[in-house]
């Protein structure tokens, strides 16, 4: 596999992209939490900050870049390679920072969530909703619809959203407070009315920088453990959450809430070296999750719970 690697890979490359490979190898044994399925390198994708699997085709994900790049998603085989380039149309990339994948009515969608706020200067954000297309090839899309919507008390950054379509709902994280909060949004509210995002709960167990990271270097300690992507499991019951350093997964109980979820311990898997882990995704078949980071060239994780 590295033979085949270094073929295609420039030789700069090479060092990070064995350290990926040597890091993820190190991982906890039989199975790994984390094994490498693929190598993103196609010159498009540098931003990757959301990624959804695809309802349509197999071994396919949908991803999108940070905001100030093009207002497009690109599908990506499950090894890393770009197959296609969708361009969604009549819309901006202010700050796209997750994708959901959903199934409504017999229909795949997918939502881009327009919810980054490093400055904490928007006053409204946007959620967009465009249909899968049929065909893996390039093309252009308009939103089926869009959703505007505010925070009930002043400015966030989120950049953690899922789609819980069985009920209706968006569940958006919040990034920067400490515990990060959740919040919702209704999946089809009224056309053309500004939405307000209700907070439901808090994130309980987000792991703690330690001491001697504190020390070591205080800022870089405090933002390792904030909330970059989320995703609901294809079967309703899991909430995966993902940090700059680990995943965390809220099992919500049967006819419970996700409130109800979150308010309890996660599970707490570790990650391996990914440089700024920012797009994570459940596998169609719910078995495992991609993970991947806004940098290029990009490993490409997937997942074992």
């Amino acid at each position: 596999m590295l033979v085949a690697m270094a073929r295609r890979v420039p030789l700069s490359l090479l060092s990070p992209l064995l350290g990926v490979l040597l890091a993820v190898a190190g991982c906890e044994q039989a199975p790994p939490f984390a094994q490498l399925s693929g190598l993103i390198l196609a010159p498009q994708l540098d931003e990757v900050s959301g990624m959804a699997a695809s309802r349509t085709h197999a071994d396919t994900l949908w991803t999108l870049n940070d905001g100030g790049n093009a207002a497009a998603l690109y599908a990506i085989g499950n090894r890393g390679s770009l197959h296609a380039t969708l361009r969604i149309d009549n819309v901006l990339n202010t700050d796209w920072e997750d994708l959901a994948a959903f199934d409504l009515q017999g229909r795949h969608y997918l939502l881009i969530a327009d919810t980054g706020d490093n400055g904490g200067l928007r006053r409204t954000l946007q959620l967009h909703v465009v249909e899968e297309p049929r065909r893996l090839v390039d093309g252009h899309a308009r939103p089926a619809w869009s959703i505007a919507f505010r925070w009930p008390d002043g400015p966030r950054d989120c950049e953690a959203v899922a789609v819980d379509a069985a009920s209706g709902q968006i569940l958006l994280v919040s990034k920067r407070r400490r515990p990060p909060e959740l919040f919702v949004l209704p999946l089809r509210p009224q056309p053309g009315v500004l939405q307000v995002a209700r907070r439901v709960g808090f994130l309980a167990g987000v792991p703690e920088p330690d001491a001697e990271s504190l020390r070591e270097n205080r800022h870089m300690a405090r933002i390792r453990n904030q909330v970059t992507a989320a995703d609901i499991s294809p079967d309703g019951r899991t909430f995966a959450v993902l940090t700059y350093s680990d995943v965390l997964l809220y099992a919500r109980p049967r006819r419970g809430s996700w409130s109800q979820a979150v308010a309890n311990a996660p599970q707490v898997h570790h990650l391996p070296w990914l440089p700024q882990a920012e797009a994570l995704a459940w596998s169609t078949d719910g078995r495992g999750l991609y993970a991947t980071g806004e940098h290029s060239p990009a490993p490409l994780l997937y997942l074992n719970p």
